[in-house]
């Protein structure tokens, strides 16, 4: 079996990424503070401790962690 997997998408024409988890998209991130919350809402137990940086289990596409909007929506 396949571990789940993050896949963070590149940022759109405003800077901001979608976001999926285990094959499910979660939403769109305006930040990487955002992830932990997608994925809390989609019901993991303590989303901060999921390590985003890139490898085995997370994918940047078009940009790693330091690439999002300038100015998120508020």
């Amino acid at each position: 079996m396949t571990p789940p997997k993050l896949v963070v998408y590149p940022p759109d024409e405003r800077g901001w990424r979608k976001v999926r988890f285990d094959g499910t998209i979660l939403g769109t991130a305006y930040r990487a503070s955002d992830i932990p919350e997608l994925l809390r809402q989609a019901g993991m137990e303590n989303p901060e401790d999921f390590d985003l940086t890139p490898g085995e289990f997370v994918e940047w596409r078009g940009g790693g962690p330091e690439t999002w909007a300038e100015s998120p929506p508020g």
